[in-house]
């Protein structure tokens, strides 16, 4: 175990090493072409270090530790003061000699490969002396532990004096070889090695022992690191942070393990300061974070050192890692800059997993509380952490709708009783803490998302504060509001939305008021947006279950004008967002009151539930058009329609069937019903895409046009066709008949024409031949309504019902043809011909073989006389009309002339 061990670190030290070396060797070669260009005969003096730079900035891709000094100037400029032909007499500069070629296999093995083996070699040197010493016998435990740390001892002081004889300063240094880091790294690993052998092998080191040595070891190394550079910092962070999970205890102390970590965290932020290495800092806060998890399930009985541990290392990161705080790098202006920011959220973050595991316990809730607001003070310091305000409100919203939904409710700490309901549960924060937090976390972020407004003058930071001033309140209100009241009926609550709704108004004026600031713009539509949220939950606190569903879609609809008023793209696509989430609570429940709704017809709920944001979401629509036709109009649209269709839909089925709109089965009054209105809104689209141009309007068109269709074909002439089932249609002319297949083949016929001109011909042809098809079957089958009742699969069919069929179709399509004269239209006499046709088919081939006597000859007669009269038409009239009118005759002369 211990050669696995030792061989892994060193094999990894000497890679780590290899890559700086590389690094280095094309420094030298940058160095060597500068010293060149400038004269061999100028004094070369070290420059002095350069400032340090942001950690928002661009970092070089060379460790600063390892970087060059800056490049000399190529020429010597003449002072300003010398006149211009001095200044022209100057000698020129020497052109740069070309780069040198790349070293060659016998400079590269020289130089480069003897050295890493070397350091390989010296590591493994001391490993392989250790076994044989075991191997043979000749040394004990004590004896090899302690040569071990001498060999340790011995590469580290070789390191640090081959460093000195190389360098050309003291601590910020550059070395110009590998050598230094090489024995630095190989110490490192055998320290390492030997301690964890001394603990894990031989029992010589107590666990706190080998804790607190190890750890030495690795905050030694990240010591180093400042001389040797970006290499043994990788190696100590690594080190001090495995360290704990090589030496296990079957009673952990976690106070020990998170002071230890704050020490390694201090360490790791500090050199990430003072060489400026992004990386190192967001390794250890990612390694920081990690050792939070595997502890989490002893939070409940452990939550003060796991409290200990988020803050320790949020303190440390506000004070050495935000840009423009305190003792971190300068900030870059008011710019949100990502890891001052993620460092912040991601401490947040372990106290938000605390809160959590501990069921909201009171310790856990005060350090989330106090980190919260810690996160808001610091943001206010230092723009550059503005992105922690918000992960921090989406953290509050997460830790309280996290309680809001929980099975355990707690006894409500207030004075007076309990809320009727309510159980105490001893796993679970009281109440009364959290509507205290809830309240100052409701006005520290109000209050100091309104005051940023003027602040801070960018637009990213204002609209930042903006929304997390905005999100907040409300969301903490909805959760308290579901933990509480239970989504029931509330006056306080909705007494605390108006109140939170004067608020935004106020602030929304308030800012309104400073025009002069462009940038202000965003964050006055998002506090007129929380004005119209605040008012919609009042009215679903104060009002019954279902008013939720109206709130939302009136805010769309308030959304949506904002819009007008202030052009943000962000508005309209809010709107769209709002739209869509009423489409969702509509499928969860599309009763929208529940068993609440009612069974008056018409009037019930669902004309509320669905007429009132149909009429919003079409209302909405048009504001949302002034600004051009885009995704966010069509998703109103779309809603606006749906909405539409589905009060339809459903205020039929609840008319219907009593007030059930779960029915399992539809009859003939319901599919006719459906078809019609289906119908007649396909007509209203129509009308409307004209003049919107919108392709939402066209698509539902088309739709609605083939789910009338298709409720004629399976429903009407189908499934509910009362030739097939013996359904009762009622009186002998005002009748399911004329709702089911009369009216549908009216407005079927007035869709026909509304497209007729702006759609393809076979599209308006195929619909006015569903009408055709639907006002035949209704004249059947009032035909079979005087002849059967109003149950018309009773009864057999006799000669004289046969023979009025066959009159009645003849008379239909005769009327069709006197109506395609009148007005001149070739569709409508193109009708009476299929009709004709059709009446000419029953006589041959029904007629024929089942009428008797006087209704045969009858029925061949009346058919044979219309046929000649129809042909006379034709050729009177209308081939009269179609003529051509003859030339005039040849004009006759005159005698005399």
């Amino acid at each position: 175990m211990l050669d696995f061990l030792t061989l892994a670190v060193a094999i990894i030290a000497i890679i780590v090493a290899r890559k700086a070396q590389t690094q280095i060797s094309a420094l030298q070669s940058r160095l060597d072409a500068i010293e060149a260009t400038a004269g061999a005969a100028r004094a070369v003096t070290p420059p002095s270090p350069t400032p340090l730079q942001e950690f928002g900035q661009t970092l070089p891709a060379t460790p600063p530790a390892m970087q060059a000094p800056p490049p000399l100037p190529e020429t010597i400029s003449a002072p300003p003061e010398m006149p211009a032909q001095v200044a022209a007499s100057a000698p020129s500069a020497t052109p740069p000699p070309p780069p040198k070629p790349a070293p060659g296999f016998e400079e590269t093995i020289g130089t480069r490969w003897v050295v890493w083996i070397g350091g390989l070699t010296l590591a493994l040197g001391g490993f392989f002396m250790v076994r044989y010493s075991i191997e043979a016998g000749l040394l004990g435990p004590g004896v090899r532990t302690m040569l071990s740390g001498l060999f340790a001892l011995a590469l580290l002081a070789a390191g640090e004096w081959t460093r000195r004889k190389e360098s050309i300063s003291t601590i910020t240094a550059l070395p110009i070889a590998n050598i230094p880091a090489i024995l630095t790294a190989a110490g490192t690993a055998v320290a390492f090695a030997t301690v964890y052998a001394a603990y894990a092998l031989y029992d010589f080191l107590a666990p706190a022992t080998a804790f607190i040595l190890l750890g030495l070891v690795a905050l030694g190394t990240l010591a180093a690191a400042l001389l040797h550079g970006p290499a043994l910092a990788g190696l100590g962070i690594v080190g001090a942070f495995v360290t704990p999970i090589l030496v296990s205890s079957d009673k952990p102390d976690f106070w020990s393990l998170y002071i230890y970590l704050a020490i390694v965290t201090a360490a790791s932020f500090g050199l990430a300061r003072i060489r400026l290495w992004r990386w190192l800092a967001v390794t250890t806060i990612a390694f920081a974070l990690l050792w939070t998890f595997p502890c989490l399930q002893c939070v409940p009985e452990m939550v003060a050192p796991h409290a200990f541990h988020v803050i320790a290392g949020f303190v440390l990161a506000a004070l050495l890692v935000v840009c423009g705080f305190m003792f971190g790098p300068a900030a870059d202006g008011e710019e949100i800059e990502p890891i001052s920011s993620g460092s912040l959220a991601a401490y947040l973050f372990g106290a938000v997993m605390i809160v959590l595991n501990s069921a909201h316990a009171d310790t856990a809730m005060i350090t989330f509380a106090l980190l919260v607001a810690a996160a808001l003070v610091v943001a206010w310091r230092a723009p550059a952490a503005a992105g922690a305000v918000g992960a921090a409100s989406v953290f509050v919203f997460i830790v309280f709708g996290e309680w809001a939904v929980r099975r355990n409710v707690d006894m409500l700490v207030l004075p007076g009783s309990a809320i009727p309901g309510i159980g105490p549960s001893a796993t679970d924060g009281s109440v009364s803490l959290h509507l205290a937090t809830a309240a100052i976390f409701a006005a520290a972020f109000g209050i100091g998302g309104f005051l940023a407004q003027l602040r801070f003058a960018t637009t990213k930071i204002t609209v930042t504060w903006a929304a997390a001033a905005v999100f907040t309140p409300v969301a903490l209100l909805v959760a308290l509001y579901a933990r509480i009241a239970h989504l029931d009926r509330s006056i306080p609550f909705a007494v605390l939305a108006v109140l939170l709704a004067a608020a935004y108004a106020a602030a929304t004026e308030a800012l309104s008021r400073r025009g002069e600031r462009p940038e202000l713009s965003p964050s006055i539509a998002l506090f007129a947006t929380g004005t119209l949220a605040s008012l919609a939950l009042a009215f679903t606190f104060a009002l019954d279950k279902g008013w939720l569903t109206i709130a939302l879609a009136l805010v769309s609809l308030g959304t949506a004008w904002l819009s007008v008023q202030r052009p943000i793209p962000f508005l309209r696509w809010l709107a769209a967002i709002l739209a869509g989430i009423v489409v969702l609570r509509i499928g969860y429940e599309p009763r929208i009151a529940g068993d609440a709704v009612g069974t008056t017809p018409i009037f019930n709920w669902l004309l509320w539930g669905y007429g009132v944001p149909a009429l919003s979401f079409w209302a909405g629509s048009q504001f949302l058009r002034r600004n051009g036709d885009d995704v966010p109009l069509r998703m109103v649209e779309s809603a606006a329609i749906l909405f539409t269709v589905l009060l339809a839909f459903m205020e039929i089925r609840h008319a219907v069937n009593g007030g059930d709109v779960y029915h399992d089965t539809a009859g003939l009054t319901e599919v006719a019903l459906q078809v019609c209105v289906t119908l007649a809104m396909a007509i209203g689209l129509e009308r409307l895409q004209l003049r919107s141009g919108s392709i939402v309007h066209n698509i539902g068109a088309i739709l609605l046009t083939g789910f009338a269709g298709l409720g004629c074909v399976f429903g009407l002439l189908g499934l509910e066709n009362p030739m097939l089932w013996p359904e009762n249609v009622g009186g002998s002319f005002i009748n399911l008949l004329l709702l089911g297949y009369a009216l549908p083949a009216v407005l079927a016929l007035l869709l026909s024409y509304a497209v007729a001109g702006h759609r393809p011909a076979g599209y308006a042809n195929t619909i006015a031949a569903g009408a055709l098809i639907l006002a035949l079957a209704y004249v059947s089958f009032e035909i079979r309504r005087l002849y059967h009742g109003p149950v018309l699969t009773s009864g057999a069919t006799t000669d004289a019902e046969q023979y009025t069929y066959s009159i009645a179709w003849l008379m239909f399509g005769v009327a069709l043809l006197g109506i395609g004269i009148l007005v001149n239209s070739q569709r409508a006499r193109l009708a009476s011909a299929a009709v004709i046709g059709l009446t000419i088919a029953k006589a041959f081939l029904i007629d024929m073989s089942t009428l008797t006597g006087v209704y045969r000859a009858l029925s061949f007669m009346c058919l044979g006389i219309v046929l000649v009269a129809i042909g006379w038409l034709y050729q009177r009239i209308l081939f009269r009309r179609q003529a051509a009118p003859s030339a005039p005759p040849p004009p006759v002369p005159q005698a005399g002339g």
